[in-house]
């Protein structure tokens, strides 16, 4: 399944950023951005619930609220198991994680409640807890994709062996990895952990795909903007496709919201690299030659 999951997807419209365009607020205006993007084809949204401590999914909900008939054409990715400090209801007041079956069931039936939709097409573990109990969490996971809550479970910023823990005690299989992964970040391409991913069929979900703006500095950054331009493609839609080369195409997971650059970014994450030039970045990013 995971091969089928982001099909033709070039990338993931990220959420983070949501609370934080107050011209998105009004549902109306976020169901117009909503459906522009859908009209781009583009169908897939990336939620969780710390973004802006459950706003971003509060109001993606309200939109498909205000515009139903959205809703059966939106694909939503969200995530949970982070409880910020302002969440936790104990004396201690700390961030931690909580993947028990009881905290991620509520979770998933409130991330329903919040986006206004029947099913979740992908839900994440957020970040791998060392408290887990694989068969409890495990169980949680079977019966919400039983129930038809989920279409499929996958995790985030986990390591091979604890994601491999997680399925051993599951039916179902895991579909998706969230990793860091970009030009200013490939280590995960050298250390093996992109290669166990593989290995286990999961589809690899990039963020940060852009380095939070590092791959646009030093001399990545001129190597980008050279090669962009001979490509007639931007610096950033080079940086995805760069991405994008890689085996089971990693799915970006932008995290702009404005209609311009996600024009750009479009029209470079479609674009095919050859290998030597995929290499030079490669190199640049690196900062030493291939060996």
């Amino acid at each position: 399944m995971s091969t089928e999951l982001f099909r033709d997807a070039p990338f993931l419209l990220g959420m983070m950023r949501l609370h934080e365009d107050e011209a998105l607020h009004q549902p109306n205006a976020m169901a117009d951005w909503i459906e522009a993007r859908l009209d781009q084809g583009l169908n897939w949204f990336d939620h969780a619930d710390i973004y802006g401590d459950r706003q971003g999914e509060t109001l993606f909900g309200q939109a498909l609220r205000a515009r139903p008939e959205l809703a059966k054409r939106v694909k939503i990715v969200t995530k949970a198991s982070i409880v910020t400090p302002g969440r936790d209801l104990s004396p201690m007041g700390v961030k931690h994680y909580d993947s028990s079956p009881e905290y991620i069931t509520q979770a998933i039936d409130d991330a329903l409640d919040r986006l206004g939709v029947e099913r979740l097409e992908h839900f994440l573990l957020h970040r791998p807890d060392p408290l887990m109990n694989a068969e409890d969490t495990a169980r949680a996971l079977d019966a919400a994709i039983d129930a038809g809550k989920i279409g499929a479970a996958g995790v985030s910023n986990f390591l091979p062996e604890q994601w491999r823990r997680l399925q051993h005690a599951m039916q179902h299989k895991l579909v998706g990895h969230q990793l860091q992964l970009s030009l200013a970040y490939p280590d995960p391409l050298f250390d093996g952990r992109y290669d166990a991913l593989i290995a286990d069929n999961l589809q690899p979900m990039a963020w940060s795909p852009l380095g939070g703006g590092i791959v646009f500095e030093d001399v990545l950054g001129e190597s980008l903007s050279r090669i962009a331009e001979d490509l007639e493609t931007s610096s950033a839609g080079l940086a995805l496709a760069w991405l994008r080369a890689l085996p089971q195409r990693p799915v970006p997971v932008i995290g702009t919201l404005r209609p311009s650059r996600i024009d750009e970014l479009l029209t470079g994450a479609n674009l095919n690299l050859e290998r030597p030039t995929w290499f030079a970045l490669l190199e640049e990013a690196r900062s030493h030659r291939v060996a």
